[in-house]
């Protein structure tokens, strides 16, 4: 019986092809689509599912709130956090501290070799987390002071192979490590990609020599630290013991500066997809964007099986006789309704398999697209196929049982008699289908226009200083020692011997990256304690405010020509008003105690953005540090910057031995941070187009069957005169309709999610009326086109073909 129903279907799907193509390629694009946003969903929602334990792993988060207002959330607090936590708490069973340091320089047989991602971290690291040594022992090779467990690629790069074990590694030309572990390279869906591990006793030995507790510490920040609780220790209730704990150590302290800090726990696998703190130890996501991609998705398969529910009702009347007869010879609905949904499964079949061919074709393009990793081994996951499976399941019924009910609900005798005619409820389904397609199409397409305007808003605006024609050298790592600074002083004056060079500036921090210095307890000389504030502060050579081309908005730049600048600050305007100040002018001569130290305000710069335009701006302080090792900042003229490169080489090598040469340019590195934001638009866009396709499709499929079934109608009236321009309007005025009902529905809709969207933004573009409007206009003419292609043919037929009797 199954055999015959898919005989049978495939017969109707064959003898209608033009039919069976509209349904079968907006089929298989839409699926094509919702297949491939499923695994990029899929892959984002996977981060830290590795683990073992971690639906009990917890990352500490510390927020700071000054004078009761939240002040600055970080990923990485206080350094004594896990081991207080452990002894305090019976249901944390153990803890794991983290601190990163971006690169170090290995040498091996005299050459220097950078390493990236690179952590200090304690000893339960690997009986934690589940990453897996290749060798060493877990529970010990981070135990013992200057002992380091090196990554797989890290091993091959260094020694040829994974058999580092026991040999030792000389960084910085300062300490040598021994070799304790080799891990598996770090799974793409891990927020750590660490290259290299140090054993964190090593930090806490080297920390003494200097008199810091880093076990201890509860005023100083950057450690990551994560909790292990004990099976079935309830997360909330370990929260609640933060506080007595905290208190207990740092609250008469806090308590002085009108402060206080609190510590909540962060599932670990919503760290990726929900966490954007200070001193994040890797790359994080975006939840919101990865939900709006999923709504995307589930618009476009919706589409899809649109299409299909309005051509088939649409072609009911066609297929009518075909019931009737069914029916007159004995057929029951139970086996029509099988029937129809059979023909659906195949429709529904043949659009997977070729979606699927679509996948496949698309991966390598979806990756470099989104900057994901999804690879042809997806195709041996059981999540890939469930999805193909579920979409395949959903789209026979949602697709096939509403018009398997209406084509099986037809009367035999009224059917042979000639009587049916469409019904009223038919229409109007079809109709609020097609305003369904248009509305969530609209939707889209505001949405990219938006998404599209605030990219370009960022790019273009002005960021208050001057990144153009920058050179950038990363920070010298080795041989940092008391002839540091007249070597980079004799750097300089070198570099400034060729002609293409400008301004050379060093800096703790440059544009294009978030400022880590973050320094509380600052306040002005003779207020009390209660006074302090927290600023980010940025340390400068001379150099730095015109290399930059900063603005000074009252008093004046560091100059070599007072005595005392090595003890004077410059605010931004941001820090002015920070401070208490109404008016820039009003800061300028203040002292402040900075640390035990009193340093002078001699100027305050305009507002600049230090980072993407995502970030408000944020009280800064450029402090004078000279001799400072930092980025060099380097001013090229334009044409000449690959000359300049092989010149700043040549000299580094010979005032930095040991050092590797490192750069980027800065307008390049800055555009950097909209990557993310670019490729969400790119993806937007391009599934938006593919979703006004698909409606279109069935647009296109549905206006053929109107026309079809109007045929004697629009006959009619050329007999009595009409002109083309008259029908035309006839067949238009239904869709103009349909239109203005769908702006209706998803203008306000899209102007509320977009306003959502944009409140992410610290500055935002204004949603202009236009960006609403033109999209109207856009999908109004597309929906007319697609009509007319099929509405002109009618009207400008022969009528004595539409009346001549069948």
């Amino acid at each position: 019986m199954i055999r015959n129903y898919i005989k049978i279907a495939w017969r109707n799907i064959r003898n209608q092809p033009g039919y069976s193509a509209i349904n079968i390629i907006g089929l298989s694009i839409g699926i094509a689509a919702c297949v491939l946003i499923l695994q990029y969903v899929l892959f984002e929602l996977s981060f830290e599912n590795f683990h073992s334990k971690k639906d009990r792993i917890y990352r500490v988060e510390q927020d700071r709130y000054d004078n009761g207002k939240l002040s600055t959330q970080w990923a990485a607090g206080a350094y004594a956090v896990g081991n207080t936590f452990k002894a305090g708490i019976p249901e944390v069973e153990d803890y794991v501290k983290l601190l990163r340091r971006e690169k170090f320089v290995a040498e091996i047989n005299n050459q220097p070799f950078k390493i990236e991602e690179c952590f200090f971290a304690s000893e339960s690291f690997f009986k934690t987390f589940s990453y897996p040594l290749i060798n060493g022992n877990p529970e010990s090779a981070l135990r013992e002071p200057y002992s380091a467990v090196i990554s797989e690629t890290t091993a091959k790069n260094l020694f040829g192979s994974t058999d580092a074990v026991g040999k030792t590694l000389d960084i910085h030309q300062d300490q040598l490590y021994k070799i304790t572990g080799v891990f598996k390279d770090m799974p793409v869906n891990s927020q750590l990609q660490a290259n290299l591990l140090l054993s964190y006793s090593t930090f806490v030995s080297r920390a003494l020599k200097d008199s810091f507790d880093a076990e201890n510490a509860w005023l100083s920040d950057g450690c990551v630290t994560y909790l292990l609780l004990k099976e079935n220790a309830d997360p909330v209730a370990v929260q609640a013991k933060f506080l007595p704990i905290v208190e207990k150590a740092v609250g008469a302290d806090m308590k002085r500066f009108n402060a206080s800090v609190t510590y909540r726990l962060q599932p670990l696998r919503d760290v990726h997809l929900y966490s954007h703190y200070m001193m994040e130890p890797g790359i994080t996501g975006d939840g919101k964007t990865v939900y709006l991609l999923l709504g995307i998705a589930f618009f476009i398969v919706v589409i899809a099986w649109v299409n299909y529910v309005n051509l088939a009702t649409a072609r009911s009347i066609g297929r009518a006789r075909e019931v009737g007869i069914r029916k007159a010879i004995g057929s029951q609905r139970r086996q029509l309704i099988v029937q129809f949904l059979s023909e659906s499964a195949v429709l529904n079949g043949i659009a997977i398999i070729l979606a699927f061919l679509l996948v496949i074709i698309a991966i390598p393009g979806f990756n470099t697209l989104t900057g994901q990793h999804l690879s042809f081994s997806l195709l041996a996951k059981s999540d890939y196929w469930l999805a193909m499976g579920s979409l395949f399941v959903a789209g026979v019924f949602f697709s096939g049982l509403y018009p398997a009910f209406v084509l099986s609900g037809f009367k035999p005798i009224e059917v042979l008699k000639g009587k049916l005619i469409s019904t009223s409820q038919g229409a109007l389904l079809r109709k609020s289908l097609v305003v369904f397609q248009f509305a969530a199409s609209l939707f889209l397409l505001i949405g990219t226009v938006v998404v599209y305007n605030q990219i370009q808003y960022m790019r273009k605006e002005s960021l208050g200083i001057n990144i153009d024609q920058t050179l950038v050298i990363t920070p010298p790592l080795v041989n940092n020692d008391s002839t540091f600074d007249k070597r980079m002083k004799a750097y300089k004056e070198k570099l400034q011997g060729y002609a293409a060079v400008g301004d050379i500036a060093v800096s703790t921090t440059i544009p294009g990256q978030p400022v880590d210095w973050n320094a509380g307890g600052i306040k002005l000389v003779g207020t009390d304690e209660t006074t302090q504030k927290q600023y980010r502060v940025i340390g400068v050579d001379y150099e730095f405010m015109k290399t930059y081309d900063m603005k000074i908005i009252a008093g004046r730049a560091f100059s070599r020509d007072y005595g005392t600048d090595d003890h004077a600050v410059i605010y931004n305007r941001k820090a002015v008003e920070h401070i208490g100040f109404s008016k820039p002018e009003e800061a300028i001569g203040k002292r402040i105690d900075f640390w035990g130290q009193q340093y002078t305000i001699v100027g305050v710069t305009e507002n600049f953005h230090n980072q993407s335009l995502k970030e408000a701006y944020e009280p800064l302080i450029l402090r004078l540090i000279p001799g400072l090792n930092g980025f060099v900042s380097i001013k090229t003229k334009a044409q000449q910057a690959s000359s300049i490169v092989e010149a700043a080489k040549k000299e580094w090598s010979e005032f930095f031995p040991g050092n590797t040469f490192e750069y980027f340019f800065l307008d390049e590195h800055f555009a950097r941070q909209y990557a993310s934001d670019q490729r969400f638009g790119k993806v937007f866009s391009i599934f938006t187009i593919l979703a006004i396709l698909v409606a279109c499709l069935g647009l296109f499929g549905l206006a053929s069957y109107t026309t079809l079934q109007r045929r004697k109608e629009i006959g009619i009236r050329k007999v009595l005169g009409a002109s083309v321009s008259g029908i035309l309007r006839i067949l238009y005025k239904e869709f103009v309709w349909l239109l203005v009902i769908a702006f209706m529905l998803a203008a306000p809709l899209a102007w509320l999610s977009s306003y959502k969207w944009l409140e992410s933004y610290a500055f935002r573009t204004d949603i202009q009326w236009y960006y609403i409007v033109l999209p109207f206009l856009v999908i109004s003419a597309i929906a007319f086109i697609t009509v007319s292609f099929q509405s002109i043919r009618a009207a400008v037929a022969n009528p004595v073909n539409a009346l001549r009797s069948e």
